[in-house]
């Protein structure tokens, strides 16, 4: 080697070398005594004994000045606010540890610490409206609850995900399959501005680093590896989703699937995980029964936002929520068309107002048709 570095900059030299895997790097670390400086000074012949390690992967170690430009990695950090947690810092997920492969770091945008547990919640690019709402509310509630919501900053499920958490003040973290400077979709832009500022991007890949189908997978692992449980809304039977899942349960983590149309494609993965054992989920009760945490061990919980007073409704209610939920005071029975004529709404904003009342547990449909308020 030949220049000094810190123990920082050698676990962020190790991690962004070309051709070294998550597994291997972890394992010279164990051999080499755990400081990471003393695998650039171990020499070829010491490097060549840890198992996983060829001529190959030892001359990079040896010659990483020429593989990796460690001041100009430190000066983009520097630049767009972004830095590198280890598995020695307090802030680097828990549970992420424990995994068979756990990244020796992250690269994260954004100071959340992670001191709250972490749920993951993922689907289907090509969503529904069912898929987004259903992802949206989940992730108000398990916030809420003081969660953490992960998911990858995709299209569709992603994104309603990660904008429910944000919408109630929660907490939500972003795992990106690129370096944390690449946004994609460039239309969620904002959204990544919104997550940095209250939540975590984060990323096991340096500056510049694009995507590819095995940087997605590597994602994938990071999402399942961090949450104590998968939440998966939509999927195809093929979809990103599923590779999250199966992680989960080569992890040891909990598994739930959302159920949705049978003449749905992207229920059809939803649909296979349930039949593989997968907990169907209905709701975040499901997941609060199956996870059994003692009252002293829950998060705690983000204080509702105080009812309106002038119009009497619950809080966090959208307009279009509140106006169709307004229909049933005094304990009224209405059909949609009612409800309609009364509030002006177009249909598909009052078939998306009824979802989330009901998720809600605010009104119940009835077997003709019509909806009411549930009681208490």
């Amino acid at each position: 080697m030949t220049r000094e570095i810190s123990e920082r900059q050698a676990f962020l030299v190790l991690n962004a070398l070309p051709n070294i895997g998550p597994i291997t790097l972890n394992r010279l670390l164990e051999d080499l005594g755990g400081d990471p400086r003393s695998v650039f000074t171990a020499g070829r012949r010491r490097l060549e004994s840890v198992k996983g390690v060829g001529p190959v992967i030892a001359e990079t170690i040896t010659s990483w000045e020429s593989h990796f430009d460690l001041d100009r990695e430190e000066e983009r950090m520097a630049k767009s606010g972004a830095d590198f947690i280890t598995t020695r810092d307090a802030t680097y997920p828990r549970l992420l540890k424990e995994i068979n492969d756990p990244p020796i770091g992250l690269y994260r945008k954004g100071q959340y610490g992670f001191t709250h547990p972490c749920v993951a919640i993922v689907g289907s690019r090509r969503t529904t409206l069912y898929g987004q709402t259903v992802a949206k509310t989940f992730a108000v509630e398990l916030s809420r609850l003081g969660f953490c919501v992960v998911s990858g900053l995709a299209r569709g499920i992603d994104t309603a995900v990660h904008d429910g958490a944000l919408s109630v003040g929660g907490k939500t973290a972003a795992v990106l399959g690129t370096g944390v400077n690449l946004i994609y979709p460039p239309e969620n832009l904002e959204l990544y501005r919104r997550i940095a500022a209250d939540g975590a991007i984060l990323s096991e890949f340096p500056f510049g680093r694009s995507a590819d189908r095995q940087s997605f997978a590597m994602r994938n692992r990071i999402v399942a590896g961090m949450s104590e449980a998968t939440i998966v809304v939509e999927s195809d039977v093929d979809g990103g989703a599923m590779i999250t899942a199966r992680f989960a349960g080569e992890q040891g983590r909990l598994i739930f699937a959302v159920p949705g149309r049978i003449d749905q494609s992207t229920s059809a993965g939803c649909h296979q995980l349930i039949r593989d054992g997968a907990t169907l989920m209905t709701s975040v009760d499901d997941l609060l029964s199956e996870l059994s945490y003692l009252d002293g061990l829950r998060p705690a919980p983000i204080g509702e936002k105080p009812a309106d007073a002038a119009s009497g409704r619950p809080a966090q209610l959208t307009e279009t929520e509140a106006k169709a939920f307004a229909c049933f005071r005094g304990g009224a029975i209405l059909s949609p068309d009612a409800i309609a004529a009364q509030t002006g709404l177009t249909a598909a904003e009052l078939s998306s107002g009824l979802m989330m009342l009901e998720l809600k547990r605010l009104i119940a449909k009835r077997a003709d048709g019509t909806f009411e308020a549930r009681n208490g």
